[in-house]
């Protein structure tokens, strides 16, 4: 029988000493895989497959919980995950107040201003002549569509800073090409059709009792200068900076929760903005998809592409269909044309990709807890509060 060394036995402890090594590590690993299997994932922790990744940002800073082992969400929020939604909820209201309160400040003191300014270099002129004037008046017109745009870009960046949403991932775009632009824009015309006939039939109802809710925007394309303000607003401004505030903060702090609420809320707040009912029917049914091609894409450089084309093409249409009879035919035909392949368009899209379901568990933090927002509330009550007043006072 061999003898046994130190040597051949310091060989043996040592194999043990590894296998021991190598069971507990592999012991630890399926440990670790079972904790983070029995935690919610904090970027999806509902789970929700109809909804698209990378939008809603860490539900840590939501519901701290999630970061427990074996914790799952209960179908109601507790205090301090209601608490925290109402929060996020609440920045994206209070950023649409701020918005409303600074354009109508900034538009009050420019009229104050011009009216000293013209009733000093006319001391003889009366205030309603001078008042007269500025109302017909394009540059006026001009000047508080550039204080819109300022706005627009002001209250962004400091929902931007204040949400901690990076500029870069609001231009970070995924699977979006030519094909995809195309098929958006149809789809884009074909809303806006579908809106006319609307809002031609709102105009019908309402016109009996008297209100006229059309838009006069004649006043500005009068000259040379206003067109080309209004070109550049409608076409470039007002779809790049409209886009970065609602489709790149307000639907950002909305959708921490619930994709789509946030789709919905977002879309009505662009609608309530305009401040009319004639653009509130078009901005909301144009908001939800550009809302969904956001959330799709996770930028909002399709959603910019869609709504200057939409804005293009109205004032193309509206251009060719003054000039007389035959151009308005051809032009109406030429529309329909377009609305006819977003109708394909969309039947394609929508096949595969359809708004985001709701999970039992996401409805319970939409609605119902953003209508225990104090600030969502009064958003929504002092936008619907100023297009009522500014219908009524066209009756």
């Amino acid at each position: 029988m061999p003898e046994i060394t130190d040597t051949d036995t310091r060989k043996e402890i040592a194999a043990l000493t590894h296998d021991v090594a190598r069971l507990t590590k592999e012991l630890n690993d399926e440990k670790t895989r079972q904790v983070y299997a029995a935690m919610p994932d904090k970027y999806d922790p509902f789970g929700n497959p109809t909804e698209y990744k990378g939008i809603n940002g860490d539900y840590t800073k939501i519901q701290p919980r999630i970061s427990e082992m074996y914790y799952s969400l209960p179908l109601e929020p507790d205090f301090t995950e209601r608490k925290n939604l109402r929060r996020s909820y609440g920045k994206g209201a209070w950023c649409m107040l701020l918005h409303f309160a600074l354009q109508n400040a900034l538009v009050f003191l420019l009229i104050k201003l011009m009216v000293y300014v013209l009733s000093t270099m006319n001391p003889d002129a009366e205030y309603s002549a001078i008042t007269n004037y500025l109302r017909g008046s394009s540059i006026l017109v001009g000047l508080n569509l550039m204080i819109c745009v300022s706005c627009n870009v002001l209250v962004a960046l400091i929902g931007m800073k204040w949400s901690g949403i990076r500029s870069s991932s609001l231009i970070r775009t995924n699977d979006f090409g030519f094909g995809r632009a195309f098929q958006y824009c149809m789809i884009g015309v074909l809303i806006w059709t579908v809106s006319l006939y609307l809002v031609a039939g709102a105009s019908s109802l309402f016109s009996k009792y008297g209100i006229d809710i059309l838009i006069d925007s004649s006043g500005l394309g009068k000259t040379i200068f206003g067109k080309i303000i209004l070109a550049v607003y409608t076409s470039i401004l007002a779809p790049v900076t409209e886009e970065l505030f609602f489709r790149g903060v307000l639907l950002r702090t909305l959708s921490k929760a619930n994709q789509r609420f946030a789709i919905v809320a977002s879309a009505v707040f662009f609608g309530l903005f305009h401040g009319n009912i004639q653009q509130f029917i078009l901005a909301t049914l144009l908001g939800i998809f550009l809302a969904h091609i956001t959330l799709k894409h996770g930028s909002i450089i399709p959603s910019i592409i869609v709504h200057a084309f939409v804005n293009t093409t109205a004032g193309i249409v509206g251009f060719f269909a003054g000039l007389g009879t035959a151009s308005s035919v051809l032009t109406y035909l030429a529309l329909l044309g377009a609305a006819l392949v977003g109708v394909i368009m969309l039947l394609v899209f929508n096949s595969r990709d359809k708004l985001p379901s709701t999970t039992p568990a996401q409805a319970r933090r939409g609605i119902a807890v953003a209508a225990g927002s104090l600030p969502f509330i009064a958003a929504v009550v002092v936008l619907a509060a100023e297009t009522v007043l500014n219908l009524m006072s066209k009756k």
